[in-house]
């Protein structure tokens, strides 16, 4: 057969079985040997070298300016070793003047002979001369793998941490061990000359004290587990999206989950700052992994999460469960922050199209995620926010978000973001499919996905923004007597963020049900390190500066208490949501209510206008008043433990709170 083809069946010389010889016709010389010489051939000897191949190192994007930071006009070299310096400080042992050997990168693979020399090694402290000093840990050094990307921590988990796997969307599914909350009738603050006098202690206060021995006792033994293992995860990233109010923090850890979570947590630095980021402002030792001993002073249990706000410090041991390194760099915040005049709050946030900022309070339950993240404005956060002159900025780089019983329908924004880079806490799933069965609770009912904020479509980067004009207060009030939405006065928004109330529903026992009323002052006293009235204080100010309005939304029941009447409809909330972040409320006709003196809307457009009154929609109207009076005590007695204490400049303010409570 001939033609201008490649090639041709040949009709002579068949082989043994039948087959017909393939000769190619098209620039063919005599005798020549066939090949592909469409590519040049790899430039790789061996395998090692052919695998070397594929990985390239990245550096910053974007030119250095200046020659400030103690790692400018440095050599790559240099810079890594003055990084190395400094981890090997923060990992210094009391008993030792400087800290121990540590080399940079895996120690279970290969460095490469034709390779600059990298790592950098740093020396022991401990001098030749006084080898009867040296310890075991002395002698060995510390491989540090600094802030790895997703990609590598999701090889790091998948190949050394049980109980690691890469799930159906790709997010990595892991397990925090034996605790999967926090813990924290665990959590310590030591109390010396300055905080003794600057924090708030004693009845109420979620701050449990213990000294200085103690925990540097805990550090040492935290710093000299880490240096034991052949190899630790170092995370050097910020907090505070606003660069005027930011702390740089550095996480120390021995797991790639924790690594990870922080690296999704906190605001990743880019290139530039990266190589400039000095010593930290605060250091988190996370071994976790390893107990406290029991017999040490102050110790209850064999975990322990101890916060030193001197040495600008935290100590994790006996806990794996990642949100104690989240929500211990929050108390560190509600510190340092009013300290320079800014206001830390544990609530969401989110910003219109034309610049208006709400901020949403409320308890577990409440609906601050679900309210905060509207699909028709941006997210700036959903938890931990900052409120300066400079305006409002989200404390963190991420989302934590709760998982049990997620559906796309119910959360189309979280839902979609659990992808690759996402952790997944504690949950269950397919064990051939690797599909997540978000309603299976057998390790916890506190399943939780933690991803970077940018995973939301609507996020605003960078995540700040003006100053906030409403202070919505959310309730799920399972009384079923606070109305869907109420104007506060200044007065009655503090005395509510003081309160922080919210109603948990306990289980049905012979049929009985009955609600139980919660309150959390500043709707997040566990993470509260002064006392609420100072953030009670700063809040007033800022909103009276500000001109910001607050408002109580009730998200749970109307028509009876629970078990008589029924949860208030999403969309209703949503609509009256929507009602107050475009203006429309504020020029709403108002009726007052008795007992919490409350001031309520006629109407809201879209609202039907019998459920804006809650005793309207009691049928026993005498159950209601009793209820009401019921609510209004429990209100009372709660704000007794803070009626001692004077909130702002003048005793004026702080009589005008007092009187707005429930009479």
């Amino acid at each position: 057969m001939a033609g201008n083809g490649d090639f041709s069946f040949s009709q002579r010389n068949p082989v043994a079985n039948g087959l017909r010889k393939i000769q190619t016709s098209a620039n063919k010389k005599p005798n020549e040997i066939c090949h592909d010489d469409s590519t040049t051939p790899v430039k790789a000897q061996t395998l090692d070298e052919l695998h070397s191949l594929q990985k390239k190192r990245s550096a910053p994007t974007t030119p250095l300016q200046g020659s400030q930071g103690p790692f400018q006009q440095l050599s790559e070299e240099e810079r890594q070793k003055q990084q190395l310096q400094s981890i090997s400080a923060s990992l210094a042992s009391l008993t030792r003047e400087t800290g121990p050997k540590v080399v940079r990168g895996d120690p279970s693979k290969k460095v490469e002979a034709s390779k600059p020399k990298l790592p950098v090694e740093i020396p022991s402290a401990v001098p030749s001369a006084t080898v009867a000093t040296v310890s075991d840990s002395a002698l060995k050094s510390t491989h540090v793998l600094y802030n790895l990307s997703q990609a590598e921590l999701y090889e790091q988990a998948i190949k050394y941490e049980h109980g690691s796997f890469i799930t159906s969307t790709g997010a990595l599914a892991t397990l925090s061990g034996a605790k999967t909350g926090r813990s924290p009738r665990d959590k310590r603050v030591v109390k010396d000359e300055t905080t003794e006098k600057e924090l708030w202690w004693g009845k109420g206060s979620p701050n449990i004290e213990m000294d200085e021995h103690t925990f540097l006792v805990n550090r040492e033994r935290a710093v000299d587990y880490l240096n034991s293992l052949d190899k630790v995860y170092v995370n050097d990233q910020f907090l505070n999206w606003d660069p005027e109010h930011r702390i740089k923090v550095r996480i120390v850890s021995a797991r790639a989950y924790h690594s990870l979570f922080m690296h999704n947590m906190c605001i990743r630095p880019t290139p530039e700052e990266l190589e400039n980021f000095g010593t930290p402002d605060f250091t988190i030792y996370n071994a976790g992994q390893f107990p406290c001993n029991r017999y040490t002073h102050y110790m209850t249990s064999s975990t322990s999460i101890d916060l030193n706000l001197r040495r600008r410090e935290m100590v994790i041991l006996g806990t794996q469960y990642a949100g104690e390194m989240k929500k211990g760099l929050f108390s560190v915040m509600h510190y340092l922050m009013p300290k320079k005049g800014v206001l830390s709050l544990h609530s969401g946030c989110n910003m219109g199209k034309k610049g208006d900022v709400s901020l949403f309070f409320g308890l577990s339950g409440t609906g601050k995620t679900t309210l905060s993240t509207d699909p028709n404005r941006y997210l700036i956060g959903d938890d931990e926010h900052c409120w300066s002159d400079n305006g409002i900025a989200n404390i963190e780089g991420g989302c934590y978000a709760k998982c049990v019983d997620l559906s796309p329908e119910k959360e189309p924004d979280i839902w979609n973001a659990i992808k690759f880079g996402t952790i997944l806490e504690n949950v269950v799933f397919d064990m051939h499919t690797r599909e997540v069965d978000y309603s299976e609770k057998s390790i916890t009912e506190n399943t939780r996905a933690s991803y970077p904020i940018e995973f939301i479509p609507n996020a605003k980067i960078p995540c700040v923004g003006p100053h906030p004009k409403n202070v919505i207060l959310l309730a799920c009030d399972a009384f079923g007597v606070l109305p869907p939405v109420s104007k506060l006065t200044l007065a009655q928004t503090m005395y509510h963020f003081i309160s922080g109330y919210t109603a948990l529903v306990a289980g049905t026992e012979e049929g009985i049900k009955e609600p139980r009323a919660t309150f959390s002052a500043c709707f997040g006293a566990a993470f509260l390190m002064l006392h609420p009235a100072k953030y009670a204080a700063m809040l007033a100010e800022m909103m009276e500066k500000h001109g910001a309005t607050g408002w109580l939304v009730n998200t749970g029941w109307s028509g009876g208490s629970y078990g008589v009447g029924a949860r208030m409809k999403l969309k209703y909330t949503r609509t009256i949501i929507d009602a107050i972040n475009n203006g429309s409320l504020l020029n709403a006709n108002y009726t007052d209510t008795p007992v919490f003196g409350l001031h309520i809307p006629d109407a809201v457009e879209g609202v039907p206008s019998e459920i804006l009154h809650p005793q309207n929609t009691w049928s026993d109207k005498k159950a209601y008043e009793e209820t009401l009076q019921k609510l209004a005590g429990l209100f009372r007695k709660n704000f007794k433990k803070f009626e001692g204490y004077k909130i702002g400049d003048n005793t004026k303010l702080t009589e005008d709170i007092l009187a707005a409570g429930p009479q």
